[in-house]
């Protein structure tokens, strides 16, 4: 029996290295295009309710089309990519994403709020595709010793996009000297024709991109015994409660952000607004580095429960206190999210055995509560913003319920 030298080793461990890295990048380019999506959304939310006379309750629907899009869409997107692969997945999500793109040039022709509702469903729907693939994609382009890495990498270039979505958006649809919003969408329209062509170019380059198929790792021999049903843990039902709260409260925040900062911060238009927006969300972005950090000394539960007092707090003294101050505890509450829907998913589907990959499809699921509770804060927004922000002041006290109690591992009868 022949065995291969060290060198031999090392020298295909380099080629298959190198054959792999384009493709990493095309899927880490993914994780960038959805942030970069959901970073324009609060920007388009303040600039419609002005281009097209809407109110803040009515502008809030911007999220309820957004992100009732990954509820609707989780699960068939799951099955399409059983059936015929993630690399078809992708592409159909890519696709996806452009058509809704384009649909924004006759939706601003045609100043339609509900034409842009059903554009940025189609666009959620594909980045649906593209999170359902993504990050399983990740894992396997390249050794398993260093998937952690990998994986960490790419999510950081989603903070990235949500970083880099504000400031584009700010300057280009508030793009009068003043910040100020003059019902023009000719901004609009251009914005997302480019980001439909870039996005049909990158589908093209998955097309042509060898990508190693995924297949579900079916050992029997690892099975476990335990007849359980899935929603007899206790702690996977908690997380499913808390994740829709925190996406709730993640959206809810974001949403009516830069309408807080210019009706409390006197002298502050839309622009400068979007770019204080901008700047919390890469406070979310170094909030993940830094919660990383701390986990390797505190317990995940631990640490989601310090973080969620911190942002009931923060919440509280932008609901009492509203004005410049408050604005900066608004911004420190993107820092105490970062670390939320990772370590509540984490902890919800710990220890359940083989019900793991349903219990995934569950918890993302209740992503769902971004699309349900921000109109909610939105009619309360039209008697005060700042009495509005109580909403994710309430989300955020489910949180810490789940890291105080929720996430202990129990069984129910």
């Amino acid at each position: 029996m022949a065995f291969a030298s060290p060198s031999q080793h090392s020298s295909s461990s380099v080629s298959q290295g190198k054959k792999l890295l384009f493709p990493f990048i095309l899927v880490t380019s993914l994780f960038f295009l959805w942030g970069f999506a959901y970073g324009l959304l609060d920007v388009l939310n303040k600039h419609f309710q002005e281009a097209l006379n809407i109110t803040k309750g009515r502008s809030t629907l911007l999220q309820a089309a957004y992100f009732g899009a990954y509820f609707l869409m989780a699960l068939p997107a799951g099955m399409i990519m059983k059936k015929y692969g993630y690399k078809f997945g992708i592409i159909m999500g890519l696709l996806l994403y452009a058509a809704g793109a384009f649909l924004f040039y006759p939706s601003a022709s045609m100043k339609s709020f509900e034409f842009f509702l059903v554009a940025l469903f189609i666009i959620a729907s594909g980045l649906t595709c593209l999170e359902t693939a993504a990050n399983p994609y990740i894992t396997v382009l390249g050794p398993p010793s260093s998937s952690e890495f990998r994986l960490n990498l790419s999510q950081s270039f989603n903070g990235v996009g949500s970083f880099i979505g504000p400031i584009i958006g700010g300057q280009l649809f508030f793009s009068t000297t003043n910040g100020a919003d003059n019902g023009d969408l000719s901004n609009v329209m251009s914005v997302y024709l480019i980001i439909g062509t870039v996005v049909l170019a990158i589908a093209f380059l998955f097309f042509k991109t060898y990508l190693p198929e995924i297949r579900s790792e079916e050992n029997k021999s690892v099975k476990t015994t335990d007849s359980q049903p899935l929603f007899g843990y206790a702690h996977f039902k908690w997380a499913v409660v808390a994740q829709f709260f925190y996406v709730a409260a993640q959206v809810c925040v974001g949403a009516l952000f830069i309408n807080y900062v210019t009706e409390y911060w006197k002298g502050m238009n839309n622009k400068d607004a979007a770019n204080l927006l901008s700047i919390g969300l890469l406070l979310f972005t170094l909030g993940r580095f830094t919660g990383t950090a701390l986990m390797k000394k505190i317990r995940p539960a631990v640490l989601l429960s310090v973080y969620a007092i911190v942002n009931i707090v923060l919440c509280g003294i932008v609901v009492l206190f509203p004005g410049t101050a408050a604005v900066f505890a608004l911004m420190l509450v993107f820092f105490f999210m970062s670390i939320m829907f990772p370590t509540i998913f984490a902890l919800g589907v710990k220890d359940v055995g083989d019900h793991t990959k349903e219990a995934s499809s569950f918890i993302i699921m209740s992503i769902v509560g971004g699309a349900l509770v921000p109109p909610l804060m939105g009619m309360i927004s039209n008697t005060s913003t700042a009495l509005s922000f109580v909403v994710p002041l309430v989300c955020f006290i489910v949180v810490l319920y789940f890291g105080w109690k929720g996430h202990r591992i129990r069984k129910t009868a």
